[in-house]
């Protein structure tokens, strides 16, 4: 069939003010990871009266809906989060008051998720109206808990038996200036290992060493061991940070702790070696204690919590395809994001394809790095990302 741009570009115009609107409200009212319940609600209230049922997933907020055109095609599945952060939020971004502001104490989102659902809502209802024009199936994905990783596995298995041709996600960047956009091949943000163990010694008076096993130097050690494996034992060309960023044991001066916990993270973008660096780290961490006379106990939490986000080379080159076409010179270039997202999961049930939308405008006052009090979006920014959301659907459809 032909695209229909133009046609997608009057749609986006016209949704403009209600995905504004869209966005202010979620923005007024964020919730927590797994705890989303009247975001939820809202959310499915606008679902259904575009028409399409709504189907719950199991102990989850999180839901979707699925547009079956009735004919023959493709099913694509369109992804948003819609959770916030225990964040208290600042009524001033990086240079004004901003247009709105949590009314929920110490609850914000602070990375873009309510922009991320104002496009979605917008995308289904202009894909609704559509729908004559559209064959296959979409999929209108709300992911629980994003930010904690609480829903994206039961949303899995919720999507698993639908058969999904491509699944696309996106994010609105602070660090890209509104107007770009950037859809590489290959990794886009970092897969992300959760670390935490505890150096267990024995504890005692601080006035004889030799009748306690002090943890503290064990760990001190243990740190020292991981610097040389890193530079030794992690392949050169596949990166992977080693973000230790906690250390606690002792409340006393006269006291030697019984143990040292340690917690941090690593993040990577080849999943091998981000399996084999957590190795590397459980290998250095027991056999350092052990020359110390202390053992290491890794809790339950340590392990893998978010898979890289690579994208399928096909389905990036369709995103820039399309979103060259709707808004030339907006397609940039541009390096892994070192955060992490959930999307990564979604590669075990179809091809992924995951975009960033740049929404940084010093004017406006937004550009302050996500999870930080002064975040804030350019709400120009949510046209770039609708269109080229609809854009893709309709690249399918050829």
């Amino acid at each position: 069939m032909v695209n229909p741009i133009k046609e997608i570009a009057m749609h986006v115009k016209l949704m403009r003010e209600e995905m504004i609107e869209t966005r202010r409200y979620l923005h007024q009212h964020p919730e927590l990871s797994g705890k989303e319940y009247e975001t939820s609600a809202y959310l499915k209230t606008s679902v259904r009266n575009s028409g399409l049922p709504v189907t719950d997933v199991p102990n989850s907020t999180g839901f979707y809906a699925v547009l079956d055109t009735g004919r023959e095609g493709k099913t694509v599945a369109l992804r948003t989060d819609i959770d916030a952060l225990p964040i208290t939020e600042d009524p001033e971004n990086l240079n004004q008051k901003r247009v709105c502001v949590s009314r929920n104490d110490g609850v914000m989102h602070a990375c873009g998720h309510d922009g991320h659902m104002a496009i979605l809502l917008a995308a289904m209802k202009i894909l609704v109206s559509v729908r004559e024009t559209l064959t296959g199936k979409i999929v209108f994905v709300f992911e629980e808990g994003e930010e904690i990783g609480s829903g994206i596995h039961p949303m899995i298995a919720a999507l698993s038996s639908l058969q999904i041709d491509a699944i696309y996600g996106m994010h609105l960047t602070a660090f890209m200036p509104t107007g770009t956009i950037n859809v590489d091949e290959g990794p886009r943000m970092a897969g992300f290992i959760d670390v935490e163990f505890d150096v267990v010694g024995r504890g005692g008076h601080g006035s004889r060493p030799d009748l306690s096993i002090n943890p503290l130097f064990a760990v001190g050690n243990i740190l020292t061991g991981l610097g040389t494996a890193w530079a030794n034992q992690i392949d050169i060309s596949k990166t992977v940070t080693l973000g230790l960023t906690q250390v606690h044991a002792g409340a006393a001066n006269n006291v030697f702790a019984d143990s040292a916990f340690v917690g941090g993270s690593l993040r990577y973008f080849d999943n091998a070696e981000g399996i084999h660096a957590l190795e590397v780290l459980k290998h250095v961490a027991q056999k350092t204690a052990e020359a110390h006379r202390c053992n290491v106990v890794f809790r339950e939490t340590t392990g893998v919590k978010c898979k890289p986000v690579i994208n399928d080379v096909a389905l990036a080159k369709i995103v820039r395809s399309g979103a060259e076409k709707m808004y030339e010179g907006s397609v940039v270039e541009g390096e892994p994001w070192y955060a992490s997202e959930s999307f990564g999961f979604y590669d075990e049930i179809a091809p992924i394809v995951f975009a960033f939308i740049g929404c940084g405008n010093e004017d406006v006052g937004s550009g302050a790095v996500h999870h930080n009090n002064h975040f804030d979006i350019d709400e120009a920014s949510l046209e770039f990302g609708l269109g080229t959301m609809l854009q893709f659907v309709f690249e399918l459809q050829d």
